[in-house]
């Protein structure tokens, strides 16, 4: 059992984690604030004890991304970990986040019990934006996949959800009609974030400065949509400091500064120990909505 913290010294409980594993992509969106600075990915066996040691300090919620998660095997790496969260573990939430281009039905129907949530990265409905962003590879087109996407996440009882980087060559965009016909659960829509090191400054993979838009920009762009039930907004400050990173190595992620600055890792100083320096703001995380109906055993979900 936990010990009952006094105070505001008392640790935030890792209640939803997003754990980058790998920082590998097959796609290069000009303003990707985690970028394929390594190639490292921990052995299947570490990142389950790092898992388990998360549900003992008490995450429910465990969100896998990248990079691009189904890179690695062929998707059998983050197949393996949803079944071990779900099965094992017996979390409540089990999602990935992807570009969608790599994903087999195959694969749902090896995993697809154990996923409740499937977001899937669009910034376009117009493919000409998608080439513009980076977020494509050529003859794929993105949109297409994503409606064969969205079948199979109702042929497989997955909850679809989509999320959108709002930067300077989709803010014009009208996305009311293809959200609705596409109906995912939650649409998250992001304000294109700085990130030094990342995104920006001297040792970036990715300029992204040219992607950026003002608040003002952004709230247009939410304002052009206010009727899609399903929008969860999130601005810079809001994605600051409301999320637990974990990258590759599984050590919580400090954004608070503007760049990312690494714990150490919590397979060697414990959980506790790591993420008083991941800059986590709980009450922000709330405020967010960070905490939803996130299991799909509570979804009304029409398949």
């Amino acid at each position: 059992p936990r010990r009952e913290r006094e105070g505001d010294n008392a640790s935030p409980t890792p209640t939803s984690v997003n754990y980058h594993f790998t920082r590998q992509c097959n796609y290069k969106c000009g303003f990707c604030f985690h970028t394929a600075k390594t190639s490292f990915v921990l052995p299947l066996g570490e990142a389950k004890r790092g898992l388990a040691m998360l549900k003992e300090a008490g995450m429910e919620k465990i969100n896998f991304s990248g990079g691009e998660p189904f890179l690695q095997d062929r998707g059998e790496f983050v197949g393996q970990l949803v079944q071990f969260c779900k099965q094992k573990l017996k979390l409540p939430s089990v999602s990935i986040v992807s570009n969608g281009s790599l994903i087999r039905e195959q694969w749902f129907k090896k995993y697809g019990e154990y996923l409740d949530i499937l977001a899937i990265s669009c910034d376009s409905f117009d493919e000409n934006v998608n080439v513009l962003i980076g977020r494509g590879q050529g003859k794929k087109n993105h949109v297409e996949n994503l409606q064969k996407l969205r079948q199979w996440c109702r042929e497989y009882a997955v909850a679809f959800k989509i999320n959108s980087v709002i930067n300077r060559f989709n803010v014009e965009e009208d996305m009311n009609e293809q959200i609705k016909a596409l109906n995912p659960v939650r649409w998250k829509v992001f304000q294109c974030l700085l990130i030094e090191g990342e995104n920006s400054g001297e040792d970036a993979l990715r300029e992204a400065e040219k992607f950026v838009i003002s608040d003002e920009d952004f709230e247009k762009f939410l304002d052009r949509h206010k009727d899609v039930s399903c929008l969860v907004p999130e601005s810079n400050q809001k994605m600051r400091d409301s999320y637990l990173i974990l990258d590759e190595y599984m050590r919580f992620l400090n954004c608070r500064n503007g760049r990312k600055e690494p714990s150490k890792s919590i397979l060697d100083v414990g959980i506790e120990a790591a993420i008083k320096f991941s800059g986590f703001d709980e009450k922000m995380f709330l405020k967010r909505g960070g905490k939803y109906v996130w299991s799909k055993a509570d979804m009304k979900l029409d398949w």
